[in-house]
């Protein structure tokens, strides 16, 4: 049942400032790729270590995670946001004055520790505190985040890698504006659920949460194998590089589009139904990438099936097991290791298999996924009965 205290976990202004932060953090993510041969001038590096940037920021995120993750019970909710924009202010800020390249990737895994603090912040705070409008808030706010992620290569692209210095450094300048907005008119601390809720710790639990994570390890692996290698497959059978970026460029849209769709149908049915639908489209999707003339749309399909995904699936978590509020970091964490293993992972597939096997690598992995959905609603049903 929806309580007064959900309601009144977030005003107006902050799940506004909430969607903010949301687009901060999507553009940090993705100004690191696009500023690698900036980086490789400024630093003298190779494209292996001007690549450590992003794996610092994730190694910072997954940490950022855990930390907060710790510590939250002892600090309030406040506190939560303003911390992890004040880390995101000193890396950004840190990463665009760095005199060399050590410095810079302390910055980058500083950075990342405030996105950490922030992707779970605001999607564990998202999943409680809207009630039933959960699903539908954190669609909106991941939704936000594509924006960011799409706003972010555009602005490098604008400024010139080689100026690179400035987009994080606006991105600093914004995250130390949110110290204070985005964390004005968040309650100190979240209901946690009848005292029933929170002493049970039937027998289920272990098995439910190692489903979700085993879903979402499955789908970011998806997710990052199509980002990764579609480009790469699509010039494979005969597109042209100019092409196979733009697609790839539309599969990311419609990631964020497909969040934005998802949000009126996610006030009608169950979080579980609107992943096993996922799941099933994204499957028939990749099996259609086998075929030339279609494979282009079909890899826009997977973006759009894919995206309500991960804020549907917190939300469902979140419902499948209230005694265990602070699941969702797990599951968090577990997705950003899954992120940085799947692409090498896959790579050795594809070295060992060649380029035409991607859609059936990929096919493989949604599939595996669609079966975790289904086992994953047979297991919530059983520890709801």
């Amino acid at each position: 049942m929806k309580s007064a205290a959900a309601d009144r976990l977030f005003s107006r202004s902050a799940a506004v400032a909430s969607c903010v932060g949301s687009i901060l953090i999507g553009m940090l993510q993705s100004l690191y790729g696009p500023s690698i041969p900036g980086l490789r001038h400024e630093f003298g590096l190779s494209p292996s270590g001007a690549g450590l940037g992003l794996s610092l920021h994730f190694t910072g995120g997954v940490a950022g995670v855990l930390a907060f993750n710790a510590i939250h019970s002892r600090i309030s909710n406040r506190a939560l946001l303003a911390w992890s924009y004040a880390l995101m202010a000193a890396g950004g800020a840190g990463f665009a004055l760095a005199p060399n390249w050590l410095l810079a990737l302390a910055a980058a895994f500083l950075c990342g520790l405030g996105f950490g603090g922030i992707a779970y912040g605001l999607n564990q705070l998202f999943a409680v505190g809207f009630g039933e409008r959960a699903t539908a808030m954190l669609n909106v706010l991941h939704a936000h985040f594509g924006i960011g992620a799409v706003l972010g290569p555009g602005v490098v692209a604008w400024l010139g890698p080689d100026d690179y210095r400035y987009a994080f450094g606006a991105c600093a300048v914004l995250a130390a504006a949110l110290v204070l907005a985005g964390s004005r008119g968040v309650r100190t601390q979240v209901s946690d659920g009848p005292p029933a809720e929170r002493g049970n710790r039937g027998l289920g639990l272990p098995r439910v949460l190692v489903g979700f994570l085993v879903l979402y390890i499955l789908n970011v692996a998806v997710e990052a194998g199509v980002g990764g290698w579609e480009p790469t497959h699509l010039e494979t059978i005969g597109y042209s590089a100019a092409m196979a970026a733009s697609t790839t460029s539309v599969f990311w849209l419609m990631m964020t589009v497909g969040r934005f769709l998802v949000v009126p149908i996610t006030l009608r049915h169950s979080p579980e139904r609107i992943l096993a639908v996922c799941a099933a489209g994204m499957t028939v999707c990749l099996l259609l990438t086998l075929f030339k003339g279609v494979a282009p749309v079909a890899y826009a399909g997977v973006g759009l099936f894919i995206a309500p995904v991960f804020p549907t699936g917190l939300s469902w978590l979140n419902k499948a097991l209230p005694q265990a509020r602070r699941a969702g970091a797990w599951v968090i964490a577990g997705s950003m290791i899954g992120g940085v293993a799947a692409p090498p992972l896959l790579g050795v597939g594809i070295e060992a298999s060649g380029i035409h096997a991607v859609p059936w690598l990929l096919t493989a992995l949604s599939g595996a996924s669609l079966l975790a959905t289904l086992r994953l609603i047979r297991l919530t049903r059983r520890s709801a009965s």
